[in-house]
């Protein structure tokens, strides 16, 4: 604790400077690193690991501009190692993470799936979050719509979904407010910058009959 009772931890902080665009953002749109004990590039998916963080906005042309132009080893200091596969490994174990969240929350009584199910909560309107498989039907899943104020998750596969719920394949889900769910859509929000391009969401928008809103 330094002098006037303030504390020096600079990760403290809401927001965190990304090394490859040089904006500020909020620590839930980036992504932090670590170096680790070989001097390999770690990504720290939880903001749990100890040592100086290195932040980057959550998307692949962010990452492949720290890549290719070296902020990594500028940022750290040092000759830093960084894997080939490392944006390939981030976006599954973004996805990991949002199918293990939502899984958390099935078995605490927050989350339903199916057709039916999802559709009768969101005419409680008792869902703060709609989740379709991007691999869905499009005839059926414009059929449903994003609560109000809600949020809209539609970048998992029917396979990730499935996963979620303990079933082969889900094209549609709900989540209720409380619990976890503000997690789920923060963490989605982290693999929406992986899977879904600026260009492309107005097509997936339009596509499922709804705006896409993620806070």
């Amino acid at each position: 604790m330094a002098r006037g009772g303030k504390h020096k931890d600079r990760e403290s902080g809401p927001d965190r400077k990304c090394i490859a665009t040089g904006e500020v953002r909020p620590k839930a749109e980036l992504i932090r690193f670590v170096v680790g004990p070989d001097d390999t590039l770690v990504p720290d998916l939880a903001g749990k690991l100890p040592g100086r963080g290195i932040w980057v906005t959550a998307t692949p042309d962010a990452l492949e501009t720290a890549i290719k132009k070296n902020h990594f080893l500028r940022a750290a200091k040092a000759n830093v190692k960084v894997p080939d596969t490392l944006i390939t490994d981030i976006e599954q174990q973004l996805a990991r993470r949002v199918t293990d969240l939502i899984s958390l929350s099935r078995k605490s009584g927050l989350a339903v799936s199916g057709y039916e199910k999802v559709k009768d909560v969101l005419a409680k309107e008792t869902a703060d979050v709609l989740l379709q498989a991007e691999d869905g039907s499009s005839r059926g899943k414009s059929k449903l719509s994003t609560p109000h104020f809600g949020h809209y998750i539609g970048w998992l596969t029917a396979d990730e979904l499935g996963m979620a719920f303990g079933r082969q394949t889900v094209i549609h889900a709900a989540l209720g407010a409380g619990g976890l769910t503000q997690r789920v859509v923060e963490e989605a929000q982290r693999l929406k910058g992986f899977r879904v391009r600026a260009s492309d969401a107005k097509t997936v928008a339009g596509a499922t009959g709804k705006e896409i809103r993620a806070k």
